[in-house]
């Protein structure tokens, strides 16, 4: 008997993935549970299993097209069952009528839209009749309408035809069609892009289409912690055998005001908001080319020497090309180091479905007037936090940088332990 796989569904609010690779072809011999397919959704990267034992019929989905949770990406023939009703087993009675069908069925896929894109084209008010998807069977996707959003494709116009405009730089006039390069001058390289880079690019308008962001910053005078770090730095190395950073401390400091403010650590979910009891901080980690985001469970149970060892542990991961799928899930907070790199001030774009993402920026020295209207010389640090404001309004979010402030701002030799 055959059997349809279909594209599950891999969170809880995705709606559609992408096949990335196939890891089986046609006429392979597969066991239940044994990887079909690698697959990318704006959540998660994770492999699609068998249902059943048996041989693969045929390969629906192509590489890198996008399918609708519930589609069918290939079809199984399972061992020891017939299907007797199957046009397999009978490849001579397939009629004309019956090619037709599945023709007009193919092409009926237009219609069928998931959730992700109504969503999408009822906010922008886009006509979806008017739209030529470029999914099988001129499905629209919410990757076309993206494009249309985004402004590289005009409204009501064929996705499929733009693209192809674009591919040969087709200029018309009049009757006259002259094909030009599409990059009118200059010496260019194609970059392929990963499937990293297409997940953070999936994510990142996704994050800026649906979350109304709202940005604040606060000042920190850092210069007790400095002094503190400092003088323990280099007895934390020769115990612990790892560097002593500022940003364990910058994150007990968030992850106390996450628990002072659990608004802070919650997501939008349409009816209503979920807010969790647990905080699992997600710390942006940058290579040369890449940005991934593994998270730190539970990191209000560890003290800063715990969270130091995370951090040193997941960024090791990161270099070494050996971080996993488990490593950057299930993040209620994130914090962005952008100071390792000498900035002084950004607008993070908020990690989707979050509420919030707070970075970090670098610790400089300037002069400050202090309280008695002195001028001093002080280490100074600005936190940038970028809110989802369906969630979270000025008031709270206020309170919780504030929170984050005093907290740095006390952290001494005095009252400060590592262990």
């Amino acid at each position: 008997m055959v059997k349809n796989i279909t594209m599950p569904q891999l969170g809880e609010s995705v709606t559609e993935g992408t096949i990335t690779k196939w890891l089986v072809k046609p006429g392979d011999k597969v066991n239940k549970y044994d990887p079909l397919a690698e697959v990318m959704t704006d959540k998660v990267n994770a492999e699609i299993p068998s249902s059943y034992n048996g041989m693969i019929e045929q390969l629906i989905a192509n590489e890198d097209e996008t399918i609708a949770v519930g589609e069918v990406i290939c079809t199984i023939s399972v061992d020891g069952e017939v299907d007797s009703e199957s046009p397999i087993n009978h490849p001579s009675t397939k009629t004309d009528e019956t090619v037709k069908g599945l023709v007009s069925e193919d092409k009926s896929n237009k219609r069928r839209y998931s959730p992700a894109v109504l969503k999408l084209a009822q906010e922008n008010d886009i006509d979806l009749e008017l739209v030529d998807g470029s999914g099988r069977g001129g499905r629209i996707t919410r990757k076309d309408l993206l494009a249309i959003i985004s402004g590289a494709v005009p409204k009501h116009q064929s996705v499929k035809t733009i693209a192809q405009q674009q591919d040969v730089g087709v200029e018309r006039d009049n009757d006259r069609t002259v094909s030009e390069p599409s990059v009118s001058s200059g010496r260019v390289e194609e970059i392929p892009v990963s499937n990293v880079r297409k997940a953070i690019a999936n994510n990142m308008v996704r994050s800026k289409h649906e979350a109304p962001h709202a940005w604040m910053m606060i000042e920190v005078d850092v210069t007790e912690l400095v002094r503190y770090r400092n003088k323990v730095k280099d007895e934390f190395y020769k115990k612990e055998d790892m560097k002593l950073t500022f940003l364990p401390f910058f994150i007990k400091a968030t992850v106390d005001a996450l628990k002072k403010y659990p608004e802070v650590n919650s997501m939008w979910a349409g009816d209503k908001i979920i807010q969790y009891k647990d905080v699992h901080i997600s710390l942006a980690v940058a290579t040369e080319k890449e940005l991934f985001v593994p998270v730190i469970k539970h990191a209000d149970e560890l003290n800063i020497k715990g969270l130091a060892r995370e951090i040193n542990q997941l960024a090791s991961k990161v270099r070494s090309n050996s971080l996993q799928q488990k490593d950057m899930q299930g993040g209620t907070f994130t914090v962005n180091n952008t100071g390792s790199f000498g900035s002084i001030q950004s607008q993070p774009i908020i990690n989707y479905p979050q509420a919030a993402i707070l970075s970090v920026e670098s610790i400089v020295k300037r002069p400050v007037v202090l309280e008695n209207d002195a001028i001093a010389i002080r280490h100074m640090v600005n936190l940038c936090m970028s809110l989802d404001h369906r969630v979270l309004d000025g008031l709270i979010c206020g309170k919780f940088l504030a929170h984050i402030k005093r907290n740095l701002e006390n952290m001494s030799n005095q009252n400060t332990s590592i262990y």
